[in-house]
């Protein structure tokens, strides 16, 4: 018995170990495990369409696993043109806001004691007198840095996706070669299992975010804000980050509806209303409803992994992060020696050990 749980100990610190490294190997090896581990989660998603497609209409497989790729492309193709669009709209509109951002700016100067030249226009006053200069170089270079890296990474996780769900036909006669008929079964399942949850988290949480989006831009559309579908495109983009996203997608708009309407308080107001309550009756009453307890994920283990995978992988990390719990309590609950930790992950303990194999 002493041995035994000797030998649990030693398990678990070595388990430990093994997290932390692989952390670490994750942010280090960023450019490596990223984009294959987002065209892996896209593959889970559209492994179970293709599969559909070629039982009922005998197309090849193949042949499917490259228009759905083709598709992704265009959809992202689409998406880039409608953000160069709408950030060359905004610059070209600026000198309507000139004004504007240099009122705010003066209340702001006379607020915190900042040195304001009225013969000087907003660019002059922060390049001047608050030495932004090497701060808007770094911005620059960090924007221009990443777009290369991004249009990289795209490309990267649309190969990676295209192999994946070529390769994902194999998966059951690997297996069934590599395993004995027992382990075997328990990866078939655990593997089944993970796709179900990414495909019923991401369905769920896509449909939710594109009504956000829409009734965002319905709202900024109605009070006359410029640029209605950028706002509702970052409201449906940020919607996939749990709390953060929603947070960050109202203070936006609702900075950029204050620029517009100032000093019109009441209608900045209530646009930030409504925002709030699309969010809140969107995120917080209906997704739960809608998505039910199948994650079974603890509030706090989603705000732990949020800022966990955000250190690791930033934006994307955080996007990521709910899928890659959610496999790792999959996981855990298919472990016997993890199963204690299935459990800690877990919402509801009596739920976990009922999905215990």
């Amino acid at each position: 018995m002493e041995e035994s749980d000797y030998q649990r100990k030693i398990y678990y610190i070595l388990l430990a170990s093994f997290a932390i490294l692989t952390g670490f190997l994750f942010k280090i090896l960023a450019s490596v495990f990223l984009p294959v581990i987002t065209a892996a989660l896209l593959a889970c998603v559209f492994a179970p369409i293709i599969q559909k497609i070629n039982y009922k209409f005998k197309i090849p497989w193949t042949i499917l696993a490259v228009l759905i790729t083709v598709f992704l492309f265009f959809i992202i193709l689409g998406v880039s043109s409608l953000l160069i669009s709408s950030v060359t709209s905004i610059v070209s509109e600026y000198p309507k806001y000139e004004s504007k951002f240099l009122h705010i700016y003066k209340i702001l100067a006379n607020s915190f004691d900042l040195r304001f030249d009225e013969d000087m226009s907003l660019a002059g006053n922060i390049w001047q007198h608050l030495k932004v200069r090497e701060y808007i170089q770094g911005i620059v270079v960090t924007l221009s840095t990443g777009l290369v890296s991004s249009g990289k990474n795209i490309f990267l996780v649309l190969i990676f996706s295209l192999f994946i769900l070529i390769e994902y036909r194999m998966t059951n006669r690997k297996i069934s070669y590599a395993f004995a008929d027992r382990a075997k079964g328990k990866i078939l399942r655990v593997i089944r299992r993970i796709i179900q949850e990414i495909v019923h988290y991401l369905s769920i949480k896509t449909a939710i975010s594109l009504a956000t989006g829409f009734l965002v831009f319905l709202v900024a559309l109605c009070f006359g804000m410029d640029f209605a579908i950028l706002w509702g495109f970052l409201a449906f983009t940020m919607n996939f980050i749990p709390t953060f996203g929603s947070i960050f997608s109202c203070s936006i708009t609702t900075l950029f509806a204050l620029v517009q309407f100032y000093p019109n308080y009441p209608k900045v107001f209530a646009i930030f209303t409504l925002i709030i309550l699309i969010n809140f009756m969107l995120g917080n009453i209906i997704e739960p409803r809608v998505q039910g307890k199948n994650l079974g994920l603890s509030p706090f283990v989603i705000i732990v992994s949020l800022t966990l995978w955000a250190y690791i992988w930033g934006t994307v990390g955080m996007i990521i992060a709910i899928p890659m719990t959610v496999i790792i309590k999959i996981i855990c609950e298919n472990i016997s020696y993890l199963h204690p930790f299935a459990i800690l992950l877990g919402n509801d303990p009596k739920q976990t050990k009922r999905d215990f194999q």
